[in-house]
């Protein structure tokens, strides 16, 4: 009995493999950054609060700003006496003794002080009496302000107890110093008012942006493996047999 083995198209059996190719790209949307840490609001500020411009040297813009000799030592005076009128606690006292003593030893230094800033008025022309009254009413208002007020306060005392030992031929210079470190406690709430105004500015900006539709980033790209193209096989037609025609014994 002779046996045929019988290739046909359909008992070929095609060779099958696999190959790893990149597949799918697994994406998240970003992380949202971490909210900017928010400064204290300084003391006794409030949001919406109006304080003065920066100028171009970095300072503020307090009445304070480019006095001569007569004016540094006339609102070192003015500061002085809304210290006395303004200032409690357990230095209150010294703080009035002291301005009053001020007054008594110094009389003659301030009276031409105040003269001085006056004429220094009048030389602009005009109404010079309401602009000095302006300019007076500001700066009272100014050493006035609630936040900075223990500060000041503090400065004062001192600057009473080290301004009664300064020989009269300093004391312009002794003004000038003093009048800055009296500033200093509300110049130095400005600058922190302004500090927390620019991070909460900036944190609301964050705040909008991540509200927006969130970008899409990759973290991963994960291959794949998927089945590879099929080969084919050539195969020589000469090879098939009719099996019609076999004929089994």
């Amino acid at each position: 009995m002779r046996r045929y083995v019988v290739l046909t198209a359909i008992g070929v059996g095609l060779l099958a493999g696999c190959t790893a190719k990149p597949g799918a790209v697994a994406v998240v949307p970003p992380e949202p950054a971490p909210a900017a840490a928010i400064a204290a609001m300084p003391a006794g500020t409030y949001a919406g609060m109006r304080i003065p411009a920066v100028m171009p040297d970095g300072r503020y813009a307090t009445p304070n700003r480019d006095l001569t000799a007569d004016g540094a030592l006339w609102h070192l005076r003015a500061a002085l006496n809304v210290a006395a009128l303004a200032c409690r606690g357990p230095d209150a006292a010294a703080i009035v003794a002291g301005y009053n003593t001020m007054l008594g030893q110094r009389k003659a230094a301030l009276a031409a002080a105040q003269a001085g800033l006056a004429a220094e008025f009048r030389t602009g022309g005009g109404d010079w009496q309401d602009r000095y009254d302006d300019q007076m009413t500001r700066l009272y208002n100014f050493f006035a302000q609630a936040p900075g007020h223990a500060a000041f306060c503090d400065a004062a005392a001192a600057t009473l107890a080290d301004g009664a030992a300064v020989a009269p031929a300093d004391l312009p210079a002794f003004a000038v110093v003093r009048l800055a470190a009296l500033e200093r406690p509300f110049t130095d709430v400005y600058a922190a008012y302004d500090r927390w105004r620019a991070q909460r500015a900036a944190a609301t900006r964050m705040a909008m942006a991540d509200t927006a539709a969130p970008a899409i980033r990759t973290v991963q790209a994960i291959p794949v493996a998927l089945p590879a193209a099929r080969p084919r096989l050539a195969l020589d037609p000469s090879v098939f047999v009719d099996t019609r025609a076999i004929v089994t014994p």
